[in-house]
């Protein structure tokens, strides 16, 4: 008898949206600076249904005694029942209920998804089913996951166009799905966020020869991604503000 695989109606009805991982934190993922701890019960799906709830039972106390708790313990998920029967696994089935459960609390791309997958020895086949009904409805979406981690990323910790590239490929996010999340961030944004960067590292930096603050401030915008000739214009005016002589700043750091 073929037993028909329930799907998730709707990406609304999962409760899981296509927010990053906030760092979208990460990274989780691949981003070093951020976890993705978002891993519930296995087989909870999008809620939490079937309780043991209160009853009148035959009198060991709430939940209806013995009959009650047997029948909790004896109402574990359809794949964990097959499990200890010795049943083979339905792989459809254990692909869709670890990719709800990574999804829980945070949104992923379709290639860490795919990674998880194979990680956990899915057939290639199951996975693809799986993977595609999820993108059907909605709930793997790459390009809202572009957007909300380009706009995550920039303003909470300030990484420029570069930056924020390289994180989404490590990703697996399409490269025109890229180029169109970073294209949300004009130069003057960029070259905005980056005097505020320097503004904030300033105060640090004072009590230091004026060319080691200089590799000090430039080397912290280099690292969230901002290029070689917008960093050392930023820093120059934000030492000329506080007195410093900038001559001869004009050479590369």
């Amino acid at each position: 008898m073929t037993r028909r695989t329930e799907w998730p109606g709707s990406a609304a009805a999962s409760g899981a949206g296509p927010g990053p991982e906030s760092a979208a934190g990460h990274d989780t993922g691949s981003d070093p600076e951020s976890g993705l701890p978002y891993e519930p019960e296995a087989g909870s799906g999008y809620g939490r249904g079937g309780g043991r709830g209160r009853g009148s039972g035959s009198g060991f106390g709430e939940g209806g005694g013995r009959g009650s708790r047997s029948r909790s313990r004896s109402s574990g998920s359809p794949s964990s029942s097959r499990a200890e029967k010795g049943e083979p696994r339905d792989p459809v089935e254990e692909a869709r209920n670890i990719c709800l459960r990574l999804l829980t609390g945070t949104s992923r791309t379709r290639k860490q998804l795919a990674d998880a997958l194979r990680k956990r020895e899915i057939p290639d086949e199951a996975a693809e089913e799986v993977l595609s009904r999820f993108e059907d409805v909605g709930l793997i979406n790459d390009a809202a996951f572009a957007d909300a981690w380009v706009e995550s990323r920039h303003h909470g910790r300030g990484l420029a166009r570069r930056a924020l590239v390289r994180e989404l490929r490590t990703k697996g996010v399409d490269a025109a799905v890229i180029d169109e999340a970073v294209g949300q961030l004009d130069p003057d944004q960029e070259e905005a966020t980056a005097r505020e960067l320097v503004a904030r590292k300033l105060r640090s930096t004072r009590g230091l020869d004026r060319d080691k603050r200089l590799r000090r401030l430039a080397g912290m915008l280099a690292r969230k991604g901002y290029g070689e000739g917008l960093a050392l214009r930023v820093v120059r005016q934000a030492l000329e503000e506080e007195g410093e002589d900038t001559e001869g700043l004009d050479d590369p750091y």
